[in-house]
């Protein structure tokens, strides 16, 4: 696929079908691929830290989560197709996973919620191939890490969904990528586990349509206004590098 770079990061440049299919040829192959969805947070942490850049650039497809990440492509005149969200590229890899004889491992959460996530999921799509659930709060590193390995390995799972937010999914990735024996794709899904399972919810197709998902969590999470304030210094921060860029 055709690689587009925003700010030092290298884009895959495809729509969410496109992803999707790109995902299951890859569960399909012989090679262990991490998959990292970061959307404008994600990059401008990526901008602001050489060290959580430096482990994203090792995955081996990343995908643009979010409107911001397109908006930047625009400005930067190398325009990405459109966003494609994790949360939605997660359900669609479910959705298929029977049909595709892919079976699915589901790593993230509190307590609980990995199992709920993979029960809404299997009321939805009765044929999906959940093989494993497991929460996130363990040690990853050590025993418990190596339990949790042993794990995902023994489920003889093909894809694995690792969701413990930024940057702890993307780090555990790339340490462990060498160790999974039987996983083909592995996806840093952030909260979808809590989305699946019903503990969180996505924004309506409203604020989707108008991509102002970010406004709609917001609202409900005042309390990521810290976080949300990393949008406007990528958006203005972009135009501000592509005047660098004209100017060389």
């Amino acid at each position: 696929m055709e690689k587009i770079n925003i700010r030092g990061i290298e884009f895959d440049n495809v729509t969410l079908p496109e992803a999707v299919d790109m995902l299951i040829g890859l569960a399909h192959g012989d090679k262990t691929c991490a998959v990292v969805t970061p959307n404008a947070e994600i990059v401008q942490k990526c901008i602001e830290e050489e060290e959580f850049a430096a482990v994203v650039s090792q995955a081996d497809v990343i995908l643009p989560d979010g409107v911001g990440v397109i908006k930047a492509s625009k400005i930067l005149g190398t325009p990405l197709k459109s966003p494609v969200p994790g949360v939605e590229v997660g359900e669609a890899l479910v959705a298929k996973s029977g049909e595709e004889k892919l079976p699915v491992f589901l790593m993230g959460g509190k307590p609980g919620v990995a199992e709920a996530a993979a029960e809404k999921l299997k009321e939805k799509y009765p044929d999906a191939e959940i093989v494993g659930t497991h929460h996130g709060y363990f040690s990853k590193s050590g025993e418990e890490n190596d339990a949790m390995v042993h794990e995902i390995n023994e489920s003889g799972t093909a894809i694995l969904f690792v969701c413990f937010g930024v940057p702890a999914q993307e780090k555990w990735m790339i340490e462990n990528r060498d160790r999974l024996e039987s996983v083909r794709v592995m996806l840093g899904l952030g909260g979808s586990l809590d989305v699946y399972s019903g503990t969180l919810k996505r924004a309506p197709a409203f604020f989707r349509k108008l991509s102002l998902e970010w406004l709609y969590r917001l609202i409900r999470q005042p309390s990521r206004i810290g976080r949300m304030m990393k949008l406007p210094k990528f958006y203005f921060g972009t135009k501000k590098y592509k005047r660098q860029l004209d100017k060389q």
